[in-house]
């Protein structure tokens, strides 16, 4: 990801004390932070997209490579844990600031620690703004929560103006809606109705995948495209059975990736070998046609890559020829 960032002399500061609406509660700040705790990549690659690295003093959970082109800022970074922190190894750190991705780490349930055993201590937290919004909480038969590339745009911008590198952060998000913009713009139409599954994992490969519903990122990625998602479930990652995607004969499959091995359906060649001989999922048009498109699972997150798995996606449209 190429980003232009702006000269130290075209910087807007910020006026303090700033006061960000973040997950339902107001955070002030009366500086700049110094001393940031990343739990999560994508909350890590934001930091070292604003170039604020040395500002870093620690990270957790990472489920694959850095961003390409930050592999030595990244290298001077503690990594207090390649998954879950504890709270304790994240406090050892002298946080000031925490960013989590996920509330599931930290959050009103967290497996971490809750918001306010950090809040107790003087130590704002900050949480993704894509998984407040994905994650709210809706009226039974309402349709979920969308995501959209604001949520992420907004997570830039609010940590720009956290950390005073404002003018950054706008750089960063005119070249990301460019991009979007740019794919869209190649896929205006398709020559027929074309249909998705998303592959995300699943704990046993026989047992029930892990898919995308209605909310989160593929959603997104298949509404921009014209793609029409098999799966018609408010979760945004609901467990289905290979006997219902098949009856739906999806025209692709999109299969997740990751380094990372948490569960057996985590890796691309795993899932590859499962749709090429179980008899359930073989017999689907798309595995016996090859239309598989292989996706890392940082571009179906809420993430600066998301832009990327739309591309992909509209590369894979663009290769099996369905593009009028």
């Amino acid at each position: 990801m190429s980003i232009t960032i702006p000269s130290a002399g075209m910087a807007q500061e910020t006026r303090y004390p700033l006061t960000i609406e973040n997950c339902g509660r107001a955070i002030t700040f009366d500086n700049a932070p110094s001393r940031a705790f990343a739990d999560g990549q994508n909350s890590a690659e934001v930091f070292y997209l604003l170039g604020l690295g040395d500002k870093v003093a620690g990270t957790a959970l990472w489920i694959g490579p850095v961003l390409e082109g930050f592999e030595e800022v990244d290298a001077r970074v503690p990594r207090v844990a390649e998954l879950d922190p504890s709270f304790e190894g994240i406090l050892a750190t002298k946080p000031d600031f925490v960013a989590t991705q996920f509330q599931w780490q930290i959050g009103p349930e967290g497996m971490v620690a809750k918001v306010e055993q950090f809040e107790e201590l003087g130590i704002p937290v900050y949480t993704s703004p894509a998984d407040c919004h994905l994650k709210g909480k809706t009226a039974d038969g309402d349709e979920p929560p969308k995501f959209s590339m604001d949520l992420i745009y907004r997570e830039i911008d609010e940590i720009g103006r956290i950390f005073n590198v404002a003018d950054r952060a706008k750089t960063i998000i005119a070249e990301m809606k460019a991009r979007e913009q740019a794919v869209k713009a190649r896929i205006t139409a398709l020559k027929r109705d074309v249909s998705a599954v998303f592959w995300y994992s699943s704990a046993k490969l026989n047992a029930d995948p892990y898919v995308a519903g209605e909310g989160g990122v593929p959603a997104y990625l298949m509404s921009e495209l014209g793609v029409r998602n098999v799966v018609e479930s408010n979760e945004e990652w609901p467990t289905v059975g290979w006997e219902t995607i098949a009856k739906s004969n999806p025209t692709i499959i999109v299969a997740g990736d990751m380094a990372r091995r948490r569960f057996d359906g985590d890796g691309i060649a795993e899932k590859l070998e499962f749709l090429k001989h179980d008899p359930v999922a073989s017999v689907m048009e798309a595995a016996q046609r090859e239309r598989i498109v292989g996706m890392s699972v940082q571009l179906m997150d809420p993430t600066l890559r998301t832009i990327r798995g739309l591309e992909v996606l509209a590369d894979a449209l663009e290769k099996f020829e369905f593009v009028r």
